[in-house]
């Protein structure tokens, strides 16, 4: 009964009161990160925008750090109806559809500039998926390029053997298998931890998320190796958008544009901004051996082709407009 109690409460998140004759109405946002986290300072940024825009019409209230919700359970969450809003790493769908994990296959985009010609290619493809579930694809934002966290240093990869090694998504479980290290499933407000226990011995994550949990603590080499850059996406649940009047939803497009194009920004400069204070605290930041290489673009290749498998025919067409940009 508890239980039942508790998601009545959630499905009410969107609540409405009359302020000066207006309706206004007030939307929970559960995020997965935590406030310090650039993709954290620009969905608040978003909000506040929403809010400004719709003078007041519609509050959106952001919990951080999956203080309101886990960020497994976020999407289900807004598809059901119990928040109206919410923010997910895109890969995570993986396995309910792999053209959700488009964005993590290593070396397939590597840099900005491929990471957006790839999000052009692949985000209308995205949307019609989300759309079938009643869900709105509002924007999304890239981390930083994923590298390869250690407590030695990393020449070949074959350090990586039997080394427990925290993951987040089916690409960085699947990497971690193929370099022969044991993938461990982690969420970012538990890394510290989880290190400190010894359930992880390594990660691979962006500058960011090191500097953000203070890799300095618990690890001493970041090897920049630019894996793949997986995206954040910001969602809505299709039948509370609908319900809005046009001019609230043409706000919420308008600054949903705006934190795209920030949030790309934000995390260009997130990426040597991070990278410099890790090594300040004295993390050993380098750049793939050509041994390193040559292992990591094999894996790629494997993984590549695995992830053509699953996609089928539709995962060859994204790939395809793809490279033809």
């Amino acid at each position: 009964m508890r239980m039942k109690h508790f998601w009545a409460s959630l499905a009410a998140v969107s609540s409405s009161l009359v302020i000066g004759g207006v309706q206004a109405a007030d939307w929970d946002m559960p995020t997965p990160y935590g406030d310090s986290n650039f993709h954290t300072v620009n969905i608040r940024q978003f909000a506040e925008d929403v809010k400004t825009a719709t003078d007041g019409e519609l509050n959106i209230t952001v919990h951080s750090g999956g203080s309101l919700i886990k960020h497994h359970e976020i999407k289900n969450s807004v598809r059901r109806g119990l928040v109206p809003i919410g923010e997910l790493i895109m890969s995570r769908l993986a396995n309910e559809d792999p053209l959700f994990e488009v964005d993590s296959v290593p070396y397939l985009a590597s840099n900005y500039d491929e990471a957006w010609e790839l999000w052009q290619a692949s985000k209308d493809i995205l949307a019609k998926r989300l759309e079938s579930q009643r869900l709105k694809l509002l924007f999304a934002v890239p981390w930083p390029p994923q590298g390869i966290y250690t407590k030695f240093p990393v020449e070949t990869g074959e350090e990586l053997q039997g080394v427990k090694m925290r993951a987040y998504n089916k690409s960085s479980e699947r990497l971690a298998e193929l370099l022969g290290a044991i993938p461990t499933q982690v969420e970012v407000p538990d890394i510290p931890t989880a290190f400190g226990t010894g359930r992880v011995d390594a990660m691979i994550t962006s500058p960011s998320t090191g500097a953000n949990t203070r890799a300095w603590d618990y690890l001493s080499n970041f090897n920049h190796a630019q894996l793949w850059l997986p995206k954040n996406m910001v969602v809505v649940n299709a039948r509370e958008y609908s319900r809005l009047p046009e001019e609230v939803q043409a706000a919420i497009e308008k600054a949903a544009a705006d934190a795209e194009k920030r949030g790309w920004e934000a995390s260009k400069e997130e990426t040597d901004a991070k990278i410099a204070i890790m090594r300040e605290n004295g993390i050993e930041i380098s750049e793939p051996s050509e041994a390193l290489s040559k292992r990591l673009e094999k894996v790629g290749k494997t993984m590549t082709d695995e992830w053509l498998e699953r996609a089928g025919p539709d995962g060859q067409k994204l790939i395809d407009a793809y490279r033809e940009q």
